[in-house]
C-alpha cells in the first residue's frame, strides 16, 4: 500500500541530496502535480528554491493571481512572470495538435531558461507524473513536461537539469501526497488541467480572442458543475462554425462550444459523465447568452478509448 508520509520523507531527502549546495527553481501552475512538487522542494531547500509562475495568457480567469496567493498564504513566495507574447508567437499559424503541443513545450522551457539565467539557477524541479510519461512515450500525445524520456537532454538544450520527484506516481497517489502535505482542498481536489492549458481547448489556430472565448466558457462550466463528482469537466472551442439565428431571427454563422465531462481514476481510461440534464441546460443557456458569437453548445459522450480526454 502506498505510504504518502514515507514518500514525502524520501523525496525531500532525495531533492536535498541532488541539489546539494546549488539553487533550484520550480514552475508552479496551481495544479496538484506542480503544487506537490513545489512544497516538496520548499521543504527540502527553503530559500534555495525559487518558485515562479509563468503567465502565458492561456490560463483560466484570475488563475495567476490566485495561485500566487495560495502559496503566499503557505509562506512560499512566488514570482509572477508575464510571458504571454512568447507563447502566442510560438504557436502562431499552427493548427496541428501535435505541432501546437511541441511549440508550447519549447516556449515553456525557453521562458524558464531565460529566467534561470537571470537567477543563476541550473536545476529545475518538475511535477511530471507517470501518466504524462506513458502517453508521451506511447505517442498518444506529447505532454509538455516530458523531455529526457523522449531523448531531449534539458541541460544541453536549455541549460539546466531536471529533477522529477513524483514521476512514478499517478494522480490518486499525488492527491494523497498533497493531502499529507496539508495543501488546501482547492488544490488537493482540483480537477486535472492540461499543461499546455487552454491552448489544447482551442481547436485550430491559437488566437487571443479564441482563448478568451473558451476561457469564459470554462468559467461557466466550472461554476455550474461546482461540487459535482467528475474526474474532469471543461469546455472546448471547435474550429468549425454552425448556422444560428440572431435576436432578430436572421441567419448567422456562429462558434461551437463542446462541454466535456469524464469519470476516471487515473486518466488512462475514462467514461463520459452522466451529467444531470438541468445542469447541462443551464450551462448551455449561460454560454449562449454570455459569450457573443456562439450559436451551438454540444455535449461529448465519447469514452477513452477511442477518444482521449482532451480534444488535442
Amino acid at each position: 500500500m502506498f505510504d504518502a508520509k514515507q514518500f514525502i520523507e524520501e523525496q525531500v531527502e532525495r531533492i536535498r541530496q541532488e541539489v546539494g549546495a546549488e539553487k533550484a527553481m520550480v514552475a508552479a501552475s496551481g495544479g496538484v502535480d506542480s503544487s506537490v512538487t513545489t512544497v516538496l522542494g520548499f521543504k527540502a531547500l527553503k530559500d534555495k528554491l525559487t518558485v515562479v509562475f509563468l503567465d502565458n495568457g492561456l490560463m483560466r480567469e484570475g488563475e495567476p493571481e490566485a495561485v500566487v496567493k495560495v502559496f503566499k498564504d503557505m509562506g512560499i513566495k512566488t514570482k509572477l512572470y508575464d510571458v504571454k507574447k512568447n507563447f502566442f508567437q510560438a504557436m502562431n499559424n499552427l493548427t496541428d495538435p501535435e505541432e501546437k503541443r511541441k511549440a508550447f513545450r519549447q516556449a515553456f522551457y525557453k521562458s524558464l531558461a531565460r529566467i534561470a539565467r537571470q537567477l543563476g539557477v541550473r536545476i529545475l524541479l518538475q511535477g511530471t507524473i507517470a501518466a504524462d510519461i506513458s502517453e508521451t512515450v506511447r505517442g498518444v500525445k506529447s505532454q509538455h513536461n516530458v523531455l529526457e524520456q523522449i531523448g531531449i537532454n534539458p541541460l544541453q538544450e536549455f541549460g539546466y537539469r531536471i529533477i522529477e520527484p513524483i514521476k512514478e506516481l499517478y494522480k490518486p497517489e499525488v492527491r494523497q501526497v498533497a493531502k499529507e502535505l496539508k495543501l488546501p482542498d482547492s488544490i488537493v481536489n482540483r480537477k486535472p488541467f492540461p499543461g499546455p492549458a487552454l491552448s489544447v481547448r482551442v481547436i485550430g489556430e491559437i488566437k487571443p480572442e479564441k482563448v478568451e472565448m473558451v476561457r469564459k466558457a470554462t468559467k461557466i462550466v466550472e461554476e455550474e458543475s461546482n461540487n459535482f463528482p467528475s474526474f474532469q469537466i471543461f469546455a472546448v472551442l471547435l474550429n468549425d462554425r454552425a448556422t444560428g439565428l440572431t435576436d432578430k431571427g436572421e441567419r448567422a454563422y456562429g462558434n461551437i462550444i463542446v462541454i466535456r465531462a469524464v469519470d476516471s481514476r487515473d486518466a488512462m481510461t475514462a467514461e463520459a459523465t452522466k451529467m444531470p440534464w438541468d445542469r447541462l441546460l443551464k450551462m448551455e443557456k449561460r454560454i449562449i447568452s454570455e459569450i457573443p458569437g456562439v450559436s451551438r453548445v454540444l455535449y461529448d459522450l465519447t469514452s477513452k478509448p477511442p477518444a482521449t480526454i482532451e480534444f488535442e
